[in-house]
């Protein structure tokens, strides 16, 4: 049988055991068959039935245990996309698909940190956004500093009450983070990065949904170029809802 042709039949079976496994809505740890059996099941050959399997196994849908068969899993969406970052990242078009993905979730996820924040989360966020604005001028004090601000989004993913949310953006949040090249910021972007912060965990304290959306636009913008198309107004709106002045803005 010609490659491709014993490719599109594989992918056909592997899409005829997906549907039969929502049909019979097999719960996670559920016997499946074995590959044999799953050759016989659907009149394919053998080498039909493996790669199909495979398939099926690379998504973490099918799960081969020895002397077993095949166990029915459900797959994980957050570990999925964790295992294909590595190959998106090869491709500059992604990485700015990529960009523009954390963009909007971290905007959208922060109307959930608003809604379902509970007051103990709110008080830590505040005492940390307190931590950040006293160490960020401390140019030894790096290490201190990225921890605090890694202390401060973890609690923010927390605060959106939802697993996959949150396991999403960390996972974008720890893919950026690994490929940013950080040096300490000028006295003027230090007094910044406090500001923004502790403003961010204010309007979450106040229960403003556009004051911290806009806050979070301010933030994201140094890692991230799609949140520059909108800093302008973001940092606009975030000074006409603080009724503060923020510090001056410097670049380079």
């Amino acid at each position: 049988m010609p490659k491709e042709l014993r490719q599109n039949r594989s992918q056909q079976l592997a899409d005829r055991i997906r549907q039969q496994i929502e049909q019979d809505k097999l719960p996670d740890g559920e016997l499946f068959m074995t590959e044999a059996e799953v050759a016989e099941k659907f009149e394919v050959s053998r080498t039909v039935a493996r790669e199909a399997v495979g398939r099926l196994r690379a998504i973490g849908l099918l799960e081969g245990r020895q002397r077993k068969g095949l166990i029915v899993r459900h797959p994980d969406p957050v570990r999925l996309f964790s295992a294909s970052l590595p190959s998106l990242a090869r491709s500059e078009e992604n990485m700015v698909e990529l960009a523009r993905f954390r963009y909007v979730l971290e905007v959208g996820a922060i109307e959930l940190a608003v809604k379902n924040a509970t007051d103990e989360q709110v008080d830590r966020l505040l005492v940390i956004a307190g931590e950040i604005k006293n160490t960020v001028n401390d140019r030894s004090g790096m290490k201190k500093q990225t921890k605090l601000d890694i202390a401060f989004h973890s609690l923010l993913l927390e605060m959106t009450g939802s697993p996959f949310i949150a396991g999403m953006q960390r996972v974008l949040i720890d893919f950026f983070r690994s490929i940013a090249v950080n040096s300490p910021p000028d006295a003027a972007n230090a007094e910044r990065i406090g500001w923004e912060h502790t403003e961010l965990a204010a309007a979450i304290r106040d229960g403003d949904v556009e004051r911290a959306r806009a806050m979070i636009r301010v933030q994201v913008r140094r890692y991230l170029p799609e949140a520059e198309l909108g800093n302008t107004r973001g940092r606009q709106a975030a000074v006409r809802s603080s009724g503060q002045n923020p510090p001056p803005k410097r670049t380079g």
